[in-house]
């Protein structure tokens, strides 16, 4: 209603002089007119605002699609000899052509800055310890660990020793990566939008050659030793009798306790434990979110589901009369994932023999880690050698700066490092090393929580940092090899993270070897790697190296003879075998699994294989499942869930309601077990990637006083098992028959640094339903001390990967995410729900179907 009539219904109301009902009706008509004038302007001003925003998201669409890389075209990458043509086929597949190998590696190094500039500055301020310039205070603990440990200045000396057609080849690489970004044609991740920084930070510092020797070092730091596990035994001496701690952390199958020291005794003995926290209230506490920075400082050295399958079937057992080969090696998962497929073909020039190889490089890295050449496949498991050990350093007050050595007290080595920290001072840390290693426990806040540290510090012993480690000239001697011959002696240069290998090739030969080096221990050493050990006393360090000739290994003949050859980190020698490798060997029921698969047929093929790697069965479930099926659940649903598990075989399928309630159980059979024993904290600090299911399937099967009141363990099986279903229906809802595994254990491929930033994780993470779990072939390892997350599968296959030796196409792949880690790209997650269900694709050296063709040509 207008203005001018609004005034003349006014006039007309007054005129029949009706004032009361007037008044009133002015009142409420003043008040609508208010109203609607409001809400008027309510509207527009929602409407402006709904401008802006679709404006807004115009211009952030606009600037992330600007932001993609350039695959498509020409361009200039100085340094170059002569054209090399990227071009990248219909399974995405990218095929680097060069006419000599030194333009091959610079022309990897612009495509990984293309397609993993984020991925690659991130993991550079890691292994820099440059995080917290970016990110802030959450990240210093990482930093300062880093920077403690030392990885920067170890892969100097490094890159030192390494010899000149290396170095030559890491600089054109680093070349290659700083000229993409220089040049605009990496494109800008949001990411660095986001957090406003550039490539290189603020002053735009070029990647190096030594960050690719570091970035080797970091991988070698993920996968290389037990000193998680010699913590653990640490702590839980604080808490537990020595029988105990075999209990829960028992031994290999058929093995004796590496030691027969008593720990606990030991550690008293020494002074070097602070007394116990008191006991849980109640086992089903939990523990607080950690960031992830915490979270990675407080499980740096832990093993335990770091793995991976392989095997190798020889021509006699296969349908194309040919080797086939098989790899799948388990990492966290992560968004981008942390390889990247990629082809490089190079004639022969400047010495250097053609190249002609594809498979899995590493953003970083100049070379293919796992695939093939025309002639030779290989793949990788971790070996898990005891390459780490913690000496407990004495100190003393009245000799501040000093630690005890066998020839007496001597200084501390130490050194200056500034870390700078977004918004706050920098940090100034003083790192101090001494005779065996760097103090961890200077920067390992939960050290002082169960060390006397008035009395001790904690030394780490890595045999990854030495000078001696030639790891990445091993890489490139791999990508030139052709025969199973060739490929084992240029493995000889291989250093850390140690590697069981399998291997074919064309000819028809197959092999084995563990390569990598690992450490010789003192006979009169009694503790054997298995726990920290006094600094001060000679006979515990380490007095040699075992030749790479007495590594373990398997020759064709005898491969021939079993049939296949296959490794899932088990226990890969004998009581035969003269050295002393490790005692913390993965348990066994995924090679377990694989033998029954492999032996199952008398020929194998492509097809057969990918039925191995994606088999569900889990054995370490049914191990467990005799002890859930004693519960007498008093919950409302107790006898439906119970008789899904009577049910039960085994199969952690997506679909399987049983298969969730038992890992629901299995992880709260664990807390009612464990906690009260261990105490709140210690037991926090321990489980979650390290789920002690092999001690508590043997405490469940072996009951006594020391774990279960009365030695009796039932009641505490039958609380866990009302705790489980009341999870499963506050997540899945009343009805156990439509509960699912799958949707409670997505695959959680997580962004750093977003993972846990609401809003941008459901943009940079990558999440789809799963199956496995710790002990499938396809295995889902999940981490049950997140507190919003506890399934998830954050642990598995990185990449799925069989070579059919009969021909150079009939090779297959897949892996979790995508090619591209931008993302706004269709490529960043295209490989998902392939990877998820089962799915592969082509890997072949002829370039399939382009859908992206790019030239790369020399500077005028």
């Amino acid at each position: 209603m207008g203005n001018a009539a609004y005034g003349w219904v006014l006039g007309h109301i007054e005129s029949i002089a009706v004032a009361r009902k007037v008044t009133g009706l002015r009142n409420r008509t003043e008040t609508g007119i208010k109203r609607g004038l409001a809400m008027k302007w309510l509207k527009r001003g929602l409407w402006t605002v709904l401008v802006l925003l679709v404006l807004t998201a115009g211009v952030v669409a606009y600037g992330v699609i600007r932001g993609l890389p350039k695959l498509d075209g020409e361009w200039t990458l100085p340094g170059l000899k002569a054209q090399v043509r990227v071009t990248r086929d219909v399974n995405d597949l990218t095929h680097i052509q060069a006419d000599r190998p030194l333009d091959a590696w610079r022309a990897l190094g612009f495509v990984h800055a293309q397609e993993r500039g984020w991925q690659m500055e991130f993991n550079r301020r890691l292994m820099r310890g440059e995080l917290s310039e970016v990110l802030g205070t959450p990240t210093l603990a990482v930093d300062k660990l880093i920077r403690t440990l030392g990885i920067l200045p170890a892969a100097r000396r490094q890159l030192d020793q390494l010899d000149a057609p290396t170095r030559e080849a890491l600089q054109a690489y680093s070349d290659g990566v700083n000229a993409a970004h220089a040049s605009g044609a990496a494109g800008a991740s949001p990411e660095f939008q986001i957090l406003r920084v550039k490539a290189g930070g603020a002053s735009g510092q070029p990647w190096t050659p030594e960050d690719s020797v570091a970035w080797a070092l970091m991988m070698a730091l993920d996968l290389g030793g037990n000193w998680g596990n010699e913590f653990a035994r640490f702590a839980l001496s604080r808490h537990l009798t020595n029988d105990q701690i075999w209990d829960l952390m028992p031994p290999y199958p058929g093995d004796f306790p590496l030691t027969d020291v008593d720990l606990p005794r030991f550690y008293r003995e020494l002074g070097a434990l602070k007394a116990p926290t008191p006991a849980a209230p109640s086992p089903v506490a939990k523990a607080r979110e950690p960031s992830w920075s915490q979270a990675w400082v407080r499980d740096v050295g832990i093993l335990e589901g770091k793995g991976s399958n392989n095997w190798v079937v020889p021509g006699s057992r296969t349908a194309s009369g040919k080797p086939l080969l098989a790899n799948d090696p388990h990492l966290a998962l992560s968004a981008p994932a942390i390889w990247y497929f990629a082809h490089l073909q190079a004639g022969a020039s400047d010495q250097r023999p053609a190249l002609d190889v594809m498979g899995a490089t590493l953003p970083g890295l100049p070379f293919v880690v796992l695939g093939r050449t025309r002639g030779v496949a290989w793949g990788f498991t971790n070996t898990g050698p005891d390459v780490q050990d913690l000496y407990l350093e004495a100190i003393d007050p009245a000799r501040p700066g000093q630690y005890l050595t066998p020839q007496g007290w001597q200084a501390f080595e130490q050194r200056q490092e500034v870390i700078r920290v977004k918004g706050q001072p920098d940090v100034h840390l003083t790192v101090r090393s001494t005779r065996h290693g760097p103090v961890v426990s200077d920067v390992q806040p939960q050290y002082a929580e169960v060390m006397d540290t008035d009395r001790y510090v904690m030394a780490l012993r890595w045999a990854a940092l030495d000078g001696d480690n030639r790891t990445v000239m091993a890489g490139f001697a791999s990508n030139q090899a052709q025969t199973v011959a060739e490929l084992t002696d240029a493995y000889a240069l291989h250093h850390s993270p140690m590697q069981s290998v399998v291997m074919a090739d064309t000819q028809g030969e197959v092999g084995f070897h563990a390569i990598g080096k690992f450490p010789i221990r003192s006979e009169l050493n009694p503790m054997r790697g298995v726990a920290p050990v006094p600094g001060w006393l000679p006979d515990y360090d380490w007095v040699g190296w075992v030749d790479y000739a007495e590594n373990p290994q398997r020759d064709s003949a005898a491969i021939e003879a079993r049939g296949w050859h296959a490794t899932a980190n088990q226990k890969i020698v004998d009581r035969q075998y003269p050295h002393l490798l490790t005692g913390d060997w993965h348990s066994p029921e995924r090679m377990q699994r694989i033998t029954q698969l492999l032996d199952a047929r008398p020929t194998h093929d492509l097809a057969s294989l990918q039925a191995i790697q994606q088999d569900v069965l889990s054995l370490g479930a049914l191990s467990l499942l005799p002890q859930a099926l004693k519960a007498q659940p008093t919950h409302v649903l107790g006898e439906q869930v119970m008789a899904l598990l009577k049910n039960f075989d085994g199969r952690m399928t997506q679909a399987s309601a049983a298969a969730a309630v038992f890992n629901v159980w299995s992880d709260e059979i664990t807390r009612g077990l464990l906690m009260r024993p261990l105490g709140t904290k210690t037991f926090e600090a321990l489980y979650g990637k390290r789920h002690f299911r092999s001690g508590v399937t043997f405490i469940l099967e072996h009951p006594s006083e020391a774990w279960c009141p009365g030695a009796d363990c039932t009641p505490l099986i039958s609380q866990a098992m009302d705790r489980a279903i009341e999870r499963m229906v506050q997540w899945q809802g009343a009805m156990p028959v439509k509960w699912r595994w799958g949707d409670l254990h997505p695959a959680l491929s997580s962004h750093r640094p977003f993972a846990k930033v609401p809003v941008l994780n459901r943009f940079f993470n990558v999440s789809t339903p799963s199956a496995g779990d710790h002990f499938t072939i396809n295995v889902g390892q999940y981490w049950a001390n997140d507190p919003n997350l506890p399934f998830a599968n954050r642990h598995a296959a990185s990449l799925r990967s069989i070579y059919d030796l009969s021909g150079s196409d009939r090779n297959v792949f897949i892996y979790q995410t995508g090619q591209s880690g931008h993302p706004a790209s269709f490529r960043s997650q295209d490989m998902a729900l392939d990877w998820a269900n089962g799915r592969y694709r082509q890997l072949s050296f002829e370039s399939l179907r382009n859908t992206h063709v790019l030239a790369l040509k020399p500077a005028p």
